[in-house]
């Protein structure tokens, strides 16, 4: 079923993931080495104590963990040599707008530069079929419209790590038109919106701040109350990321999908900061504090932020399988039954979760199947 991702296509392919400690890199590559395919990452080693990836232990289950800056052109050269990769995956970021404001040098250096250093380690991959470059969906020059942004509109962004992002997509296009098209590899962009789900322990994101401050009856600070954005659980856009690359991979029409992909939540679950809180604070099971700061406390950030991926549902068959309120739901759910006096093993939990909605994206996209086939 081409709407669906198919495990025969990664079953022993071999798959080069930057990123791969990270929040979303450690689920990616957790799905990838279940399905068989034969992982090798490329990270810096995790930044918080207690990351999901060692919570997994990963690198014992995946080809290779290289733990290295994607800025070193060496050692990246030499993994990537080593791995001989037939598709990858780059995720490796500087991943947060108040980081970028503090540190906006090195936010370009790592998602510009790196993005640059990846694709030119790429060149020389004698078995590369496709590329996956995932930016973001503040990628956009944002105009605080109220409707989704599509791939044709321009990139642009405010703060250093929107325009990183824009820049970024920038580089990927400039290696794909310049050189990888010509060598036979398929190269595309990826834009997700607010990604969310169990394990994710970076500070200064919502979600790990809420948890952190409910678990420890604290009161939650929240910088933008009113900002909205497009919610989602880590595995939809992973699931859009897959599909993608197994169209990219196809040797002789791949170069049909290499272009930008938005994978995005469904329209009405871009819910704002406050939203979000209110509805996490139902499935938690004591009640919760919080309050804002006061507005003109933090930095800009856009207040409006929404993807349109109509295009990712008429040409892939992607869209979501998990609403905004079913992935607030699954990521408090994976936290409480992973921590406590009765916590369960966080692996065992995340395969659950990634069984659960695989049976429910086989649910849902089967009638769209049938129908195509009638």
């Amino acid at each position: 079923m081409e709407n669906l991702v198919n495990p025969a296509f990664w079953a022993g392919r071999r798959i080069f993931l930057t990123g791969h400690t990270g929040f979303k890199g450690t689920w990616l590559a957790l799905w990838l080495s279940d399905m068989g395919a034969q992982v090798h990452g490329y990270a810096l080693p995790p930044e918080h104590p207690g990351s999901l990836f060692e919570r997994l232990s990963l690198g014992e289950r995946m080809a290779r963990s290289t733990l290295a800056d994607i800025r070193d052109s060496a050692p990246l050269h030499a993994a990537m040599q080593a791995a001989n990769p037939e598709v990858i995956f780059h995720l490796a970021a500087q991943a947060l707008v108040p980081a970028g404001y503090r540190q906006p040098v090195e936010t370009f250096a790592v998602n510009v530069v790196g993005t640059a250093q990846v694709l030119e380690c790429a060149r020389a991959c004698l078995d590369l079929a496709a590329v996956v470059v995932v930016t973001s969906d503040k990628c956009y020059e944002n105009h605080e419209w109220p409707w989704g942004y599509r791939e044709s509109d321009p990139m642009g962004g405010h703060d250093p790590y929107s325009a990183s992002k824009g820049a970024a997509e920038l580089v990927a296009a400039s290696y794909r038109r310049s050189f990888l098209a010509q060598q036979g590899v398929a190269v595309a962009t990826a834009r997700a919106g607010n990604v969310i789900g169990g394990g994710d322990n970076t500070p200064s994101r919502l979600i790990p701040d809420a948890l952190a401050a409910f678990g420890g009856d604290t009161a939650l600070h929240l910088r933008n109350p009113k900002a909205t954005r497009p919610w989602q659980h880590v595995l939809d856009p992973l699931h859009g990321y897959l599909q993608l690359a197994e169209r990219l991979g196809q040797k002789e029409q791949g170069q049909a999908w290499a272009e930008g992909w938005n994978f995005g939540p469904q329209a009405d679950d871009a819910l704002s900061v406050e939203a979000v809180v209110g509805l996490l604070a139902q499935h938690w099971p004591r009640p919760v504090r919080w309050s804002a700061d006061p507005p003109g406390t933090h930095a800009h950030e856009a207040q409006q932020l929404r993807l349109d991926c109509s295009k990712a549902r008429q040409r892939l068959g992607w869209r979501p399988v998990w609403s905004g309120r079913d992935a607030l739901q699954k990521t408090v759910q994976w936290h409480l039954s992973t921590h406590g006096p009765r916590a369960a093993p966080a692996l065992d939990v995340c395969r659950a979760q990634l069984t659960g909605f695989l049976q429910d994206a086989d649910t849902l996209l089967a009638p769209d199947l049938v129908a195509a086939s009638l």
